[in-house]
């Protein structure tokens, strides 16, 4: 035992008491655990790719491009206008959605005088960012032309933005989800 240490035993027994108090042990907890472990199986199974669709605001022409999803907020991303390929990195700055475990609360009983309170168990929780999630990209160009991008999506993967080149001139976007599986 490395001094300052708790026992095993002794540790358990805190950590079981903790979670009592806590209302996240026993059930709650591997209820948490069991919900967090398909989740993460259900997001590891799956890529996300994206379909752009660009129109510069000083004429009607389509412009298009790709857009990857690596699961964690970020990926890369293509697009071609006139002939110039731009690439490069995308980045999510604010989520659409935010998800997380909330324990305890108040339940039925009386009050300060005897009286009994209980408590809840607890659970998963998501809510949904009511201005859409954010994100960013930059693109190069073979010759060095730039392409910044800012985006405003939904939980569902569509959503919107504008693209402004080296020149000056912007591009309204439009992002629509196109799902595959991983193999």
């Amino acid at each position: 035992m490395v001094q300052g240490s708790i026992p095993e035993g002794e540790a358990n027994s805190l950590r079981e008491r903790h979670e009592r108090r806590a209302g996240i042990g026993g059930d709650a907890m591997k209820a948490f655990s069991i919900a967090a472990a398909a989740f993460a199986l259900a997001l590891g199974g799956c890529a996300t790719n994206y379909q752009l669709t660009l129109m510069p605001r000083d004429s009607g022409k389509l412009y298009y491009g790709t857009a990857t999803d690596s699961n964690n907020g970020e990926g890369t991303m293509t697009v071609t206008i006139e002939g110039t390929t731009y690439t490069g990195n995308w980045l999510q700055t604010t989520p659409a959605t935010t998800t997380g475990y909330v324990s305890g609360g108040v339940g039925w009983g009386g009050g300060w005088g005897g009286g009994r309170w209980g408590g809840a168990g607890g659970g998963l929780i998501s809510v949904d960012n009511p201005n859409g999630g954010r994100a960013n990209a930059l693109l190069r160009g073979p010759d060095g032309q730039g392409l910044r991008c800012d985006f405003i999506g939904s939980a569902q993967g569509t959503g919107g933005g504008l693209c402004r080149d080296d020149k000056g001139l912007i591009y309204d976007v439009q992002v629509r989800t196109v799902s595959t599986e991983k193999k």
